[in-house]
């Protein structure tokens, strides 16, 4: 049932979740990258490829289920330019990829949720990338 599913919230929200989730409905994004520490902060296992969740926009509703085709720890540093790519977002090399990412990382709303003014990544900084599929729109 969808409602039983954990939901899957890009970002926080606002502009940069409506249009991650239009390029999830658009079968353009099939990745995401989200720090290592978010799962420990949140006390929250790894995800595991196989496990489905429902998408969620910036009104709280659940609009598609995604499954999980692959879950992967890597260094920021070592993110390649497939996984990039498929974020959907236009990028067309791992530094526009990376930029992006940094802008968000070291923005308020994330440096906010953290209790950190000053935190900042490099390229050892342990990230879950996950790649999925587009299972249902609601």
């Amino acid at each position: 049932m969808i409602t039983d599913l954990p939901p899957f919230e890009f970002a926080f929200p606002g502009p940069l979740r409506d249009k991650l989730v239009a390029a999830v409905l658009e079968g353009a994004k099939t990745t995401t990258t989200g720090l290592r520490q978010d799962y420990e902060i949140e006390g929250e296992a790894l995800p595991v490829a196989g496990a489905r969740a429902a998408v969620v926009d910036s009104a709280g509703r659940r609009v598609a289920v995604i499954e999980l085709t692959e879950v992967r720890v890597s260094r920021l540093g070592d993110v390649d330019l497939d996984h990039a790519r498929d974020e959907g977002e236009g990028y067309d090399s791992v530094a526009a990829w990376r930029a992006a990412h940094e802008e968000y990382w070291h923005g308020v709303n994330y440096r906010g949720w953290l209790g950190d003014p000053d935190f900042t990544v490099d390229d050892d900084t342990p990230a879950v990338l996950e790649r999925f599929r587009l299972v249902a729109m609601l």
